[in-house]
C-alpha cells in the first residue's frame, strides 16, 4: 500500500489556453494534432506544480477530461449526446456565491449497447508516468454514480435494469483497470460522490427511483467497486468522497457516520479520501468505523475558495483526526479537485499553489 502522506484528489484548474482551445476543436478551427500539443503544455504545467509543491502525489490535473466522471462518455459509444450539464445538473449551494440550480437534461440515458472506442485513461497514465518522479495516480468515477446516465425511459431496450447497465460499466473498468495495471499504475483513485449524497433525502429518492434502495446502494454499490478493484493486489486503490464539488458550491451536507461503517468498512480500497474543509462534514468521530488496514486522507484543504489554510491550523485538526485514528494513518490533501470539471472553482492559479505548498510544508511539520 502507498503510504505517503500527501495527496492531491485529481484535477487542476484548466489555463485559459486549453479552454479556448477546447472550443476552437469543437468548431473546426483547430486540428486535432494541434489541441494535443496544447492538452499535453498544460499536463506538463500540471506536473510541474504539484511537484514544485512538494506533493508526493501527482495527477495529470484531469486536464484532457470535460468533467471528472466524462471520461467514460468520451470513449465509449451507447450515451448518445451527453454535454456539460449531463455532469453538472443539480442544486448547487453556496453562502457567498449564492445558490445555482441546473436542470438535469431531459434526454439524458444511455440508449445503446456499451462498445469502447478507446481505452479511458491509459492515455492519460502513459503520458503522466513519463513525465513525473512521483506516484502518478489515476482517477476514474466510481461505477455507480454512473446511475446518472440510465433512464427507465431511454435505455430499456438496451439495458432493461439498473443492474446489466452496470455490469456493462464494471467490465469496462475491469479490462481498463487491467490494461493501467499493465501498462505500470501503482495507484488508482474511484471517486465516489454519490455515497455522501445518500445521506440527504432529496439525492436519496432520486437514487433509489433508479431501481436500488439505500441498503442496496451501500452493498451492491460498493460491490461494484471491489469488482473493479479486485485482482492486482500490487496496486493502492482509493476511494475519494466528497457533497459535491463544482462553481465553489456544494450539494449535500452531513456527516459520514449514516455510512460510514458501511462504506468504511466493506471497500476494498486502502486509502480513503475524505471531505473535511468545513463543518458540512461532520466532526472526525465516524472515522472509529475505519478498518486498521486502511489510510485516510483528510481533505482540510478547500478548492472551493481562496482562503488561506496555515500550518498551524492544519496541524491542529490533523491532532484532533488523531484521536479517532492513529497519525501514521493519516495523510493530508485538498477536500476535492479545483476544477471537477471544465468550469472551475472560484480560486486562482495563486491560490492553488499555495493551498499546495502548504499541504506539503504541514507534512513535514506534522510527520517529519
Amino acid at each position: 500500500m502507498i503510504s505517503v502522506h500527501t495527496d492531491v484528489v485529481g484535477s487542476l484548474l484548466r489555463p485559459a489556453e486549453l479552454l479556448q482551445a477546447r472550443e476552437q476543436l469543437a468548431s473546426g478551427a483547430l486540428t486535432p494534432a494541434a489541441f494535443k500539443a496544447i492538452e499535453d503544455r498544460a499536463v506538463d504545467a500540471a506536473v510541474r506544480v504539484q511537484e514544485d509543491a512538494g506533493l508526493e502525489v501527482v495527477t495529470d490535473g484531469e486536464m484532457r477530461r470535460m468533467s471528472f466522471q466524462s471520461q467514460l462518455v468520451e470513449a465509449v459509444d451507447g450515451f448518445g449526446q451527453v454535454d456539460l450539464d449531463a455532469f453538472l445538473w443539480g442544486d448547487w449551494h453556496s453562502e457567498a456565491l449564492g445558490d445555482q440550480a441546473i436542470a438535469r437534461p431531459d434526454r439524458l440515458g444511455v440508449v445503446g449497447r456499451l462498445r469502447p472506442r478507446r481505452h479511458l485513461t491509459a492515455e492519460e497514465f502513459t503520458y503522466l508516468r513519463a513525465r513525473t518522479s512521483r506516484v502518478p495516480k489515476v482517477t476514474l468515477a466510481s461505477p455507480g454514480l454512473y446511475a446518472n446516465l440510465w433512464s427507465p425511459e431511454l435505455s430499456s431496450d438496451s439495458y432493461p435494469t439498473l443492474d446489466e447497465f452496470l455490469a456493462d460499466v464494471v467490465r469496462l473498468y475491469r479490462d481498463e483497470v487491467d490494461e493501467l495495471v499493465r501498462l505500470g499504475a501503482t495507484y488508482v483513485q474511484l471517486d465516489a460522490p454519490h455515497y455522501p449524497l445518500l445521506v440527504d433525502p432529496k439525492w436519496r429518492a432520486f437514487y433509489e427511483g433508479r431501481g436500488w434502495s439505500l441498503e442496496r446502494w451501500l452493498a451492491q454499490g460498493l460491490e461494484l467497486d471491489n469488482a473493479v478493484m479486485a485482482g492486482h493486489p500490487g496496486v493502492t486503490f482509493g476511494l475519494h468522497l466528497c457533497r459535491g464539488n463544482q462553481m465553489s458550491r456544494w450539494l449535500v451536507a452531513g456527516s459520514y457516520e449514516p455510512i460510514a461503517r458501511q462504506v468504511f468498512g466493506r471497500t476494498h480500497a486502502q486509502r480513503l479520501l475524505l471531505e473535511y474543509d468545513d463543518e458540512r462534514s461532520g466532526s472526525f468521530e465516524p472515522l472509529r468505523s475505519v478498518p486498521e488496514d486502511k489510510m485516510v486522507v483528510l481533505g482540510l484543504v478547500t478548492t472551493k475558495s481562496s482562503r488561506r489554510e496555515t500550518v498551524e491550523e492544519l496541524a491542529e485538526r490533523i491532532q484532533a483526526a488523531g484521536r479517532y485514528i492513529e497519525l501514521e494513518r493519516l495523510a493530508l490533501s485538498p477536500q476535492c479537485g479545483f476544477a471537477s470539471s471544465v468550469v472551475g472553482n472560484a480560486v486562482t492559479v495563486d491560490d492553488q499553489r499555495v493551498k499546495l505548498e502548504t499541504i506539503a510544508r504541514t507534512a513535514v511539520t506534522v510527520w517529519r
